[in-house]
């Protein structure tokens, strides 16, 4: 499960240290998981003033998303002990535990402080440049 930001890592920055993440995802070996309201988020994102002057290519970046992701329904709301402080965010646990993911990848704090009580029930959120490929052969 990727967040946000780090599809901006990796379609927009194109931030060295998702590499292998990005590698794994475009080569099939690691599913990526997402929903409509992720892709949404994206767009919106996409158009914020604040990434004008890395001039995303909001086509590219979408179609990618339109070709390689895993689109699923929009998950049922996790169990009450993982709230997210960030309801916006809510979202992406939502999803992982839904459907089984073994990583979340993030930036975001909120989240980020949830690893701990993720880890119990298979999660492990972690920020991407934390990612170490398994081996996924």
């Amino acid at each position: 499960m990727l967040d946000t930001n780090t599809v901006l890592d990796w379609l927009v920055f194109q931030e060295p240290t998702v590499a292998p993440l990005a590698f794994a995802v475009e080569s099939g070996a690691l599913r990526w998981m997402a929903c409509p309201g992720m892709r949404e988020e994206l767009a919106r994102t996409l158009g914020y003033r604040l990434l004008a002057k890395w001039k995303p290519d909001s086509e590219r970046v979408l179609s990618t998303f339109d070709r390689l992701v895993c689109l699923q329904s929009t998950p049922p709301v996790a169990p009450l002990h993982l709230r997210c402080s960030d309801p916006d965010d809510q979202v992406f646990l939502d999803l992982a535990l839904a459907h089984g993911a073994r990583w979340l990848l993030t930036h975001d704090r909120a989240l980020l402080r949830l690893a701990r009580r993720a880890r119990p029930l298979g999660l492990a959120i972690l920020r991407p440049q934390d990612w170490v490929e398994p081996n996924l052969a």
